[in-house]
């Protein structure tokens, strides 16, 4: 099957599958949340409750919100969960008249998501792609940020393996179902992924993305005046960078940095998928929970 359609927001197949994974996997109670920005408007799915500290999950590039959902269940029982549909990227936000075309646009847009939320600060928690733009706004915005997490994170502490880039050029250059398909399967070991999530990863091939922004990774400099408490997750099995260049680097830099690692795991299997999701929802409440530092 090589389709080659581009959905949209309006895509009715693409919203069937979508809320095909709210109603399979996320816990009872999961609302949405809407919130306008200059940048377009930022669709969340929610959970917990409502006055308790705030959580942003932001999920890698091509992905949508929907990823999160085992960290979701486990966090929502004691934080307000918001897990963050990418503008221009796949799911249910819509670009506005402002595009984002650079770092500064992502953590501008970060600015006015959490105003709209009507929150100070709060724990940020980024996989992939969104690890790099959680990592930014910390960077940008140490006081609003309570907390950071960043789930097997690109381009922040080392760059991309060229064997990585190479296997994915097809799946970048002309997106099918049968490319994406390869590829996932390479770079997750044929892991298999449950009958809803793979309907909704086959209806996002082509989805009509804005270009993602790139920049530099953090300087040596950045990482260390940033004073905010991190934890690095690390998918043990990751073919998208060398794992303990990444981790060496975030301790070596990084002032209030602790890093796991979760074997078995890969980048593309995280957060979602087994082995690994659950573990992950574990530590990120264990770190959230722990006491502040002196």
């Amino acid at each position: 099957m090589t389709s080659t359609r581009r959905p949209g927001t309006g895509d009715a197949a693409f919203q069937a599958a979508y809320d095909e994974v709210i109603a399979a996997r996320w816990p009872a109670g999961t609302t949405p949340t809407v919130v306008p920005t200059p940048y377009g408007t930022t669709h969340l799915n929610s959970h917990g409750p409502e006055d308790a500290p705030p959580v942003l999950l932001l999920p890698g590039g091509s992905a949508t919100s929907t990823v999160w959902s085992a960290q979701a269940a486990h966090l929502g029982r004691t934080r307000r969960v918001h897990a963050v549909d990418l503008v221009g990227e796949p799911g249910r936000s819509a670009p506005g008249e402002r595009p984002v075309r650079s770092a500064a646009d992502l953590t501008a847009w970060l600015d006015a998501l959490l105003d709209g939320l009507g929150t100070e600060s709060a724990a940020l928690c980024g996989h992939s792609y969104g690890g790099w733009i959680a990592l930014r706004y910390a960077l940008h915005a140490p006081r609003r940020v309570s907390r950071l997490v960043l789930v097997d994170p690109t381009r922040c502490f080392a760059g991309f393996r060229p064997g990585y880039l190479l296997h994915a050029l097809p799946m970048l250059l002309r997106p099918t179902i049968r490319s994406t398909r390869a590829f996932l399967a390479r770079e997750t070991g044929g892991a298999p992924l449950d009958p809803a999530r793979a309907r909704l990863r086959d209806e996002m091939v082509g989805f009509p993305a804005a270009r993602p922004v790139t920049g530099p990774m953090p300087s040596p400099d950045e990482l260390r005046g940033l004073e905010v408490e991190t934890l690095v997750l690390l998918a043990g099995d990751s073919r998208a960078h060398d794992v303990g260049r990444v981790a060496a680097t975030a301790e070596r830099l990084l002032p209030y940095a602790r890093t796991a690692t979760i074997a078995g795991a890969t980048h593309h299997s995280v957060p979602q998928g087994e082995p690994g999701a659950a573990e992950i929802a574990r530590r990120i409440e264990d770190f959230l929970s722990a006491p502040a530092r002196p």
